[in-house]
């Protein structure tokens, strides 16, 4: 299955109660994640993490629904529309 480059935008409602679970969740799809920038907001009792991510839709799904699922959390995610082969992304 080919695999798309993407991005996903996950905002944690009182971090303090749901950080924990989040991170358990990204490090058990770690493979999947490039890049992750991390934006502490508790004035706001928010945080926000930004994720640059590498897939197959199947994988981004999985994770994406894994944490849609979980109490506080809100995500959003968009994708290529170009399939990356073997030799386009330097991960042979």
């Amino acid at each position: 299955m080919s695999k798309r480059i993407g991005v996903i935008g996950i905002v944690i409602d009182q971090p303090k109660l749901n950080a924990d679970s989040v991170n358990r969740v990204l490090s058990s799809y770690s493979h999947l994640i490039i890049g992750r920038m991390g934006i502490p907001r508790p004035e706001d009792q928010v945080g926000i993490i930004a994720l640059i991510i590498e897939g197959n839709t199947d994988h981004v799904g999985a994770l994406t629904g894994k944490l849609g699922n979980l109490p506080g959390v809100t995500v959003k995610s968009a994708l290529t529309t170009k399939n990356l082969t073997k030799g386009e992304h330097g991960l042979d």
